[in-house]
């Protein structure tokens, strides 16, 4: 072997074709891009375009809405809750909050935090600190001798100022002047 024998190997490398060297070559002009608009630019693409039919996503049925301040909880019913209990992956000795149930495998980790819902039975006396509680687990709680401690406070967004935002004080407005109709009305 000697050194202008060194090759490659077949395949390794692919020559670069050449475009835009006269319109003899094939490639010249417009190298083999058409004519104008976004497709003849380089390092773009049409998304969704899907050559003048109704793209798929124009052709679907659209649906409600999609609320992004809604609260976000994580869902757990005092029937799993009691099952955990039986299973020996909840102890119940100390206070169970949010994390205690995550590591239990009872709940996901969630923007606002847990919820406690009535489906289910408890007969476990357990003193619990969670977002939010229904009305059925909270008695259903209370029933079996434990408490429910609730946590969530709902954001009330402020203006620039560090007041209340309009929202909210259009909010405030009304329930003064509910409660003062009551009164009046009592």
């Amino acid at each position: 072997m000697k050194l202008n024998e060194i090759r490659n190997n077949p395949g390794a490398h692919k020559h670069k074709l050449k475009v835009g060297r006269g319109s003899s070559s094939g490639l010249g002009k417009t190298s083999g891009r058409g004519v104008k608009g976004a497709k003849a630019r380089t390092g773009t693409k049409v998304y969704g375009f899907e050559g003048g039919q109704m793209p798929l996503h124009m052709r679907m049925p659209k649906r409600g809405f999609n609320n992004i301040f809604a609260n976000d909880f994580s869902e757990v019913n005092i029937g799993r809750l009691q099952k955990a209990i039986d299973a020996k992956r909840l102890d119940v000795s100390g206070k169970v909050t949010e994390e205690v149930l995550r590591k239990a495998g009872l709940t996901h980790k969630s923007r606002d935090g847990v919820r406690l819902l009535g489906k289910g039975e408890i007969s476990a006396k357990l003193d619990i600190e969670v977002a939010g509680a229904s009305e059925g687990a909270r008695a259903a709680i209370e029933k079996a001798g434990g408490s429910v401690t609730t946590t969530f406070k709902k954001k009330v967004y402020m203006n620039k100022k560090g007041e209340p935002g309009k929202r909210q004080q259009r909010r405030a407005k009304s329930a003064e002047t509910r409660a003062a109709r009551k009164g009046v009305a009592q």
